[in-house]
């Protein structure tokens, strides 16, 4: 690759690269993310200064992964011996390919897609867009090809210019990002390993991921000082069964799902409130009753889960919400249900008490200790459960835990169960009362208002990344406690899942996303805006890496 790029401009080398690694198809959960990863070493290796230092690239095989996925890292070396090291980091995942429908052989290739939308007069945006020439095309242009592209020509750019970097850069890519970010969560072993062996101090690390308009005619570059934290929100929800023609008698769990899911689904009363900032509210990614085929019986449980953004809140006030949201919801049901039954037994001419449609609801930490109570070993019931489903999916793991415990205690009265599943995000952002994360911040202030006046872009500034990112998995803002909380409510945490607690806190790496500029991420017209990712970004990126390194933090 170095042959092929060695003569061009920056920019030119950034869409070079671009383009061969839009070429490489890795969606995430194939072996094309194993391709991805031999494309960026060989990519690496072929620069000079690799040439003469191969031991300086080397890559990190994922433990027990099917499919063979490894991390890749570069290590750039100061002339002067210095402790200070600034990290590149990026995916090299995608998401898959399949929307691009008719399209889809072409899904990888920048300049069919160009062509194709300079003629697509369904969307007069992505049409105009295409005709300037200024786009680039493909899956994984934006998410993330593109951002890699400018850690690997910054890589080259400093190997070449060795002078200019007053301490030591580390580069890695990771796979596994699109969904539970199992690369990155391996790399802290890594970077660990590198801390205590080589005796870094890590001052910052920079992801690449991109920054898209918050809103129609929105121009701003964003830069972002930390990263939001994500938690799964599960509710199993028990009811009571029955018999079509006895519907008013049983406790139906779809209409406490139901319930819940009005309450908090894209409720922004729901959400934090933290001006500035974008701020999303709850979202269902699950909601489907445990019914099999056809009968004329009414629902036994309902499973439903949430994506479920942190800022500042802790994760017990995120569990103490979904908690009081499915008690609101059963007491309405309640209520609603003894009003619907009061017409019934009036119309009928019905006599006698009226069921009773009361629904427990406890956290899972709580159901737990109950069971114990009863003598239940809950490990090695999860361990069990673990051991039968082999190949299930972390989240549906979780439910059939929760109905093990259920079953070994024999309790299959109507409740709700609140709970956590995969992933877990921590929450992270830059903090003023820490005098390097505040040094930081402040550098990103002046290297913004200098970019302003040198390029004529506007930039924006803002502390939580809107989109997950592996930059969760380097620092964090949880303490032990709240934690502590998190992994009580977990089924199965350590079992079918965990983060590496202890290497995040062990690192603790102030994190920026400064990020190539694009729209429509994660759909057939993706795109990137070459002008200011391949132009303008890797100078800002420069900056702010020579700044972090020079500066009396």
């Amino acid at each position: 690759m170095y042959q092929e790029i060695n003569d061009l401009p920056q920019d030119g080398q950034i869409e070079q690269i671009a383009r061969a690694l839009v070429g490489v198809k890795s969606v995430n959960g194939t072996s094309g993310e194993v391709d991805i990863a031999g494309k960026l070493e060989s990519i690496i290796r072929s620069f000079p200064y690799f040439e003469k230092h191969p031991e300086r690239v080397w890559t990190q095989p994922l433990k027990e992964d099917s499919l063979g996925r490894k991390n890749v890292f570069a290590w750039l070396e100061s002339e002067e011996p210095t402790d200070r090291t600034v990290i590149y980091h990026g995916h090299m995942d995608t998401v898959g390919i399949d929307d691009f429908g008719a399209i889809e052989a072409h899904a990888l290739d920048p300049d069919f897609l160009q062509e194709y939308f300079k003629n697509y007069d369904k969307d007069s945006d992505v049409q105009k867009d295409a005709a300037t020439g200024d786009w680039l095309f493909g899956r994984g242009a934006l998410d993330m090809k593109s951002g890699d592209a400018v850690h690997l020509s910054n890589l080259l750019y400093y190997s070449q210019h060795p002078g200019l970097l007053k301490g030591n850069l580390l580069v890695m890519f990771n796979p596994v990002e699109e969904n539970d970010h199992e690369g990155i969560m391996e790399a802290t072993d890594e970077l660990i390993r590198l801390k205590q062996e080589k005796h870094l101090n890590y001052q910052l690390a920079i992801n690449a991921d991109f920054v898209s308009p918050l809103y129609k005619g929105d121009s701003h570059r964003y830069v972002y000082t930390g990263s939001a934290g994500k938690l799964l929100g599960c509710f199993y929800i028990r009811g009571r069964e029955t018999h079509v023609g006895e519907t008013l008698v049983g406790i139906d769990p779809t209409l406490i799902a139901s319930r819940i899911n009005e309450a908090l689904n894209n409720q922004m009363d729901c959400a934090e409130h933290i001006p500035g900032e974008v701020v999303l509210p709850p979202s269902c990614l699950y909601l489907r009753d445990r019914k099999a085929f056809y009968n004329v019986q009414t629902a036994g449980s309902t499973y439903l889960y949430f994506n479920y953004f942190l800022y500042e809140r802790s994760p017990g006030e995120a569990l103490g919400q979904l908690k009081k949201t499915a008690e609101q919801a059963c007491s309405g049901l309640e209520s609603f249900l003894e009003k619907q039954y009061a017409i019934f037994s009036e119309n009928c001419g019905l006599k006698g008490n009226f069921p009773d449609w009361s629904t427990e609801v406890v956290t899972y930490s709580e159901f737990a200790e109950k069971a114990k109570a009863k003598g239940v070993d809950v490990e090695e019931v999860a361990r069990k459960v673990v051991r039968v489903n082999p190949n299930e999916d972390f989240r549906q793991i979780s439910y059939k835990i929760i109905e093990a415990l259920e079953s070994e205690i024999g309790d299959k009265r109507p409740k709700v169960i609140v709970f956590f599943a995969p992933p877990y995000c921590p929450h992270n952002y830059l903090r003023k009362e820490i005098a390097g994360e505040k040094r930081c911040d402040e550098l990103v202030d002046q290297i913004l208002k200098k970019a302003e006046k040198a390029t004529g872009e506007t930039f924006a500034k803002k502390r939580f990344f809107p989109y997950l990112a592996d930059s969760s998995y380097l620092a964090m803002s949880e303490s032990a406690d709240e934690t502590a909380e998190i992994v009580s409510n977990f089924p199965g945490w350590g079992r079918t899942y965990s983060i590496p607690l202890k290497n995040i806190r062990g690192l603790n790496i102030p994190v920026l996303d400064m990020g190539v500029y694009g729209k429509r991420a994660h759909t057939w017209m993706e795109r990137i805006y070459k002008p200011y990712s391949y132009g303008v970004l890797p100078g800002l990126i420069r900056e702010m890496t020579e700044g972090v390194l020079t500066s009396n933090l």
